[in-house]
């Protein structure tokens, strides 16, 4: 045995022999556990001089681990069992090969052995524990960690029921292509089942209920097949299109001891290198864009990092194209000219070549539906646009669930990875137009033009309302980017659109980091674990993290406040609370005119008051700095700085602010 893990063996030797030691004494009806080196009288005085209260006898620790019906009262024998080299140390070891740094975990009791090991035995350390109090949370924060820090995190859920809390941030997770290594556990051995209880949260195919949202499973039944599965899921996960993976731990696997640890190997790690473009197609795309007269980029999770944002750059420089961004992720500088989101309406209308780069929902790109009876489609696009399209998910998808959204045919379709096939793609073009092409040059103007007048009347627009109360969300975000403007390191790390996109407006967003998209899925719950998990990943390299976020979506899961607090991680939140569930009561309020009825009845169901929720509180309550609720325009920049100065200090913050709707 190595000289640190005996050190650790004889650690965990002292603590059994100090608790064998406290089950004897409960035995005979004594009270007290005692530490290692202490007697059990020394300990049971201590206990009592100090006031603690007595332990759990055998039958209250059989009825609370286990259940009161058909649990098993633990033997002494059992207790006394000690296991030197146990497989969850093998499972610490292969997370750490993997490149783990961060596990989220609520804790499991399926789980039990890995999370001592991780511990005792890894010491809490890369991988280190994010202690969370629900499973859709710690998944969730792994989403947003994935995102901002570039590589995955894994979520230890608790079995059966664990799993199906944490299936709506895997679902997120899943829609919005991003890679996470969920473990869950479970006892797939009947005859090893501890209790009624352990029956009732196992499951013979425990992947069975995600399946349809994750990208691979597989339930290993050795260490050594541990090991393999895990290094090939975390490289299946991490290969575009990127998804969620799901390992499922058995206890007997963490729990029983190594037989042989020279025999076990650990698979190197390894990124494969994703698909580029057929060299044909490519071509043929660079021919159709050269002779366009109106073409059009529409992206949406296109760049996986800064270099990603740069070659989209240097694309749309090349045919001095508009680019339209749908904000999956940070994709195209919002300073630059050719940046023309604001004007989707009109470029899309006049495009004759319109090429789609990594974009889910490309049929809503030329097309929408009309919110009347019958929902007819309607035509966005010209009828005779050629529409091109790249993207990996040609490569992989699934179709129990409606994330592939609406087909539409293209006429060169090119299943690959955006960011690996842009520099053909550029070369391509740069081929086709040669130098001094007049026609792509003769565009420039109109674009700085056009640019500039898009950014000034979002300036303009932001102005109404600006001392209105409840604050406009404008004004919100406009307070934020003054005092934020010249940090060296920020980041959105919150879902944009219900504050009407005003961020995208009226600041600038220039590096990749800046902004990391939204759920995917649209599933209420996203928004604070996303935003915790992204300011995790922030943390390390000094960046500051702002999340506007959401009253409603922060009611799904307001632990997460503990967690921040818990962790230290500092974080901006800045509550856009318009007390409200505002999607929904606009389509209650759309719904009840349409059938010519009460139009105030919207507000049953969809109105977060009777009593307004007090977000300041909760948050003081979870041990974090807050301040609010703040509905005067006047106050809000003071109390921004005030809570960027507690951020900074490396603590948590949480403003109130009542807002406007949108």
């Amino acid at each position: 045995m190595h000289e640190k893990e005996q050190g650790r063996e004889t650690g965990r030797r002292g603590f059994l022999k100090g608790a064998l030691v406290a089950g004897a004494g409960a035995a005979a009806g004594t009270v007290a556990l005692v530490a290692p080196g202490e007697s059990a009288a020394q300990g049971t005085a201590a206990g009592l001089k100090q006031g603690s209260a007595q332990p759990p006898s055998p039958s209250m620790m059989a009825a609370e681990n286990m259940g009161s019906a058909g649990g098993h009262e633990p033997h002494a024998a059992a207790d006394a069992a000690h296991v030197a080299d146990p497989g969850s140390d093998f499972i610490v070891d292969v997370l750490r090969n993997a490149d783990i740094e961060y596990v989220s975990i609520m804790t499991s009791s399926a789980l039990r052995g890995l999370q001592e090991s991780i511990v005792n035995y890894g010491g809490n350390k890369a991988p280190e524990l994010i202690i969370c109090c629900h499973e859709e949370a710690a998944v969730g924060i792994a989403h947003g960690y994935a995102k901002m820090a570039g590589k995955p995190m894994a979520s230890m859920v608790h079995a059966v029921v664990g799993l199906q809390h944490a299936s709506m941030a895997i679902y997120n997770a899943w829609c919005d292509r991003v890679p996470l290594m969920v473990m869950v556990g479970n006892t797939v051995d009947a005859t090893k089942r501890l209790s009624t209880v352990e029956w009732e949260h196992t499951a013979v195919d425990m992947g069975a209920s995600v399946r349809d949202m994750v990208k691979w499973d597989d339930a290993p039944g050795s260490l050594q097949n541990y090991a393999d599965s895990f290094m090939r899921a975390r490289a299946i996960a991490t290969t575009p299109p990127m998804e969620p993976v799901l390992i499922v731990t058995d206890t007997e696997l963490q729990e029983n001891p190594i037989e042989d640890r020279k025999k076990l190997k650990i698979p190197k790690l390894v990124q494969v290198a994703p698909p580029a473009g057929n060299p044909d197609a490519i071509a043929q795309i660079a021919k159709t864009l050269v002779a366009a007269k109106n073409p059009l980029i529409v992206v949406d999770r296109a760049a996986h990092d800064q270099a990603g944002v740069d070659l989209l750059v240097q694309l749309a420089e090349s045919l001095n194209a508009p680019v339209i961004d749908l904000y999956g992720r940070m994709n195209f500088p919002n300073t630059h000219y050719l940046h023309q989101t604001g004007r989707r309406g009109a470029l899309v209308k006049q495009a004759d070549v319109i090429l789609a780069l990594e974009v889910g929902d490309v049929w809503s790109i030329l097309n929408r539906i009309s919110d009347v009876p019958g929902r007819p489609a309607l035509r966005s696009a010209r009828p005779d646009v050629q529409l091109l399209a790249i993207s990996s998910g040609y490569m992989y998808s699934k179709s129990n669930f409606g994330d592939v959204q609406r087909y539409q045919e293209a006429q060169v379709t090119v299943a690959a990875d955006v960011q690996t096939t842009l520099p053909y793609l550029i070369d391509a073009i740069r081929k086709v137009a040669g130098s001094g092409n007049s026609a792509i040059a003769g565009r420039r103007q109109a674009m700085v033009d056009a640019h500039l007048a898009m950014r000034n009347d979002a300036r303009q627009r932001a102005n109404a309302g600006w001392d209105s109360s409840p604050i406009s969300t404008a004004r919100l975000c406009q307070e934020i980017w003054a005092q934020i403007k010249h940090e060296k390191k920020w980041a959105l790390v919150s879902q944009p659109q219900f504050e009407s996109y005003w961020p995208q407006q009226l600041w600038d967003f220039t590096e990749y980091k800046q902004f990391m998209g939204g759920s995917g899925g649209s599933g209420i719950g996203y928004g604070l674990p996303a935003s915790a998990g992204a300011a995790l990943a922030c943390k390390a390299e000094g960046r500051l993290p702002i999340n506007i976020q959401p009253d409603g979506d922060l009611l799904m899961v307001p632990s997460v406040l503990w967690t921040l607090a818990h962790h230290k991680i500092p974080l901006l939140t800045i509550m856009h609370n318009n007390r409200a569930w505002q999607q929904e009561a606009m389509h209650l309020q759309r719904t009840g005119l349409r059938r010519d009825r009460n139009a105030q009845s919207w507000r049953i169901g969809t109105r977060i008051e009777a009593p307004f929720v007090d977000y300041a509180t909760v948050a003081k309550g979870m041990g974090m700095w807050s301040e609010g609720a703040i509905s005067d325009p006047a106050k809000l920049g003071p109390a921004i700085a005030r809570a960027l100065a507690v951020v900074k200090s490396g603590l948590p913050a949480l403003i109130d602010v009542v807002t406007q709707p949108r």
